[in-house]
């Protein structure tokens, strides 16, 4: 690749969440960055050098806002004045793309980011979007936007790129510095600018992209695949539990095939797998195609709470439950283990289902905020697990390492119903699994 010089980048990273944190800080090393975030709290919580998300290199990030205060010129510092981001020459946009309760993209975050760029943008900028989109969304949607408020011409006065962010939450192994990125640009020059900036602080390189219509593409993609697959083997669980065989068992005996991919069946949540499929339908449904298999996937993967609630409630009744007023112990709330992610959770689908039935849920989760849990779900976490309590069942659906040490032995003598959801507890304690 030609050798592109970068030392007059002045970088805005739009947007400090799972994935715009750690993109400011590791950009803040090398370049001058203003971190933005229209939440003031959110930016105040950074200024302390704390981070709710627990997905930040702290230690870089006061190395990246002590460089400057030491130079002034290179280094990280945050703010929620949207008036600062007109010292910047290329924005990175990381703000949410979620689905409204109608399973349509809702691009309200991002096109008021792009607003916000638009006021401040000035000839020759970039803006770079890493938010989960549809092919076509950062020309179609974004740029115009971006023209309007600026006054500017797209591929004349500014330029796009997009690359799509690869975040994986409580992975400390896939971090960002250590994935491989997709990058693109609106022109062939603009693309080697994005190609290098991504490459300056990236350690396994990049894919470059044709054009941004297919980095948008793969990463909706990616993780359409990893949906429809799931959603294969929750339907095999659908099945082998009415033949009265376990998923798992089934699951390791075709394993030892040697193409054959151990895919596990679970709750699909989270800010990617459960929402992404549904960017890339709505697409194909604009263009006259109406989704089949991708919708058919989300549609089993959607199912699975209800299931697993029904066939607790049906194990209590064969263990002489009464299903009205029993107390039921979920544990767990975020959508994976180990990190305190609560977006998108489908236990909370679990748990409305069981309220539905009357009986009483206490939820366990020692990563999620109990503050946000009531403000997103409307659920109260309880502060700690009560050993003499008399659970009806036990609910296992997240395999959070304090939760391998659960003594489920202690709920079993009792007559409870124990249900692993993650497929982690003792099998010969457990009354099912998925």
């Amino acid at each position: 690749m030609k050798r592109i010089n970068l030392s007059n980048r002045t970088i805005a990273v739009v947007g400090l969440g799972y994935v715009g944190l750690p993109l400011a800080i590791e950009y803040g090393k090398k370049y001058r960055v203003i971190g933005f975030d229209v939440f003031q709290a959110r930016v105040d919580e950074l200024e302390r050098g704390e981070d709710h998300t627990k997905e930040a290199d702290l230690v870089g990030m006061k190395q990246a806002r002590d460089l400057f205060r030491q130079t002034g010129t290179i280094g990280l510092t945050f703010t929620s004045n949207s008036e600062e981001l007109k010292q910047v020459n290329t924005y990175i946009v990381t703000v949410p793309t979620p689905i409204d309760r109608f399973n349509n993209p809702d691009l309200t975050p991002l096109l008021k980011a792009s607003a916000t760029i638009g006021k401040t943008l000035n000839q020759g900028d970039i803006v770079i979007y890493e938010s989960t989109v549809y092919p076509g969304c950062t020309e179609e949607d974004c740029v115009p936007v971006l023209e309007r408020e600026s006054g500017l011409v797209f591929n004349r006065d500014f330029f796009c790129g997009y690359s799509p962010e690869r975040i994986n939450p409580g992975d400390k192994v896939n971090t960002l510095t250590k994935i491989r990125k997709i990058t693109s640009g609106s022109t062939p020059e603009v693309a080697d600018i994005v190609d290098a900036l991504y490459n300056s602080i990236l350690e396994n390189g990049t894919h470059r992209a044709p054009n941004m219509k297919v980095a948008e593409a793969a990463k909706a993609v990616e993780n359409s695949q990893r949906d429809v697959n799931i959603s294969f083997m929750n339907e095999l669980a659908l099945i082998c539990d009415r033949v009265g065989i376990d998923t798992n068992d089934v699951i390791e005996a075709a394993g030892t095939k040697w193409n054959f991919l151990k895919y596990r069946p679970g709750l699909v949540g989270g800010h990617c797998i459960s929402v992404d499929p549904y960017y890339l339908a709505h697409k194909a449904k604009a263009l006259g195609y109406d989704s089949q298999v991708i919708l058919s996937g989300r549609a089993v993967n959607n199912s699975i709470a209800k299931f697993i609630a029904d066939k607790v409630l049906k194990l209590m009744i064969q263990k002489d439950h009464k299903i009205k007023g029993a107390p039921i112990l979920v544990l767990g709330i975020t959508f994976k283990e180990n990190c305190p992610d609560c977006r998108n959770t489908k236990i909370v689908d679990i748990v409305d289902e069981l309220e539905e039935f009357g009986c009483q849920v206490d939820i366990y989760d020692p990563w999620a905020s109990p503050q946000v849990v009531s403000h997103e779900y409307g659920k109260q976490l309880i502060s700690t697990v009560n050993p003499d309590k008399d659970y009806a069942a036990v609910i296992a659906c997240v395999a959070h390492d304090e939760f391998r040490q659960f003594d489920f032995a202690r709920y079993r003598a009792k007559n409870a119903v124990i249900y692993d959801v993650k497929n982690f507890v003792d099998r010969s304690l457990v009354d099912g699994r998925l």
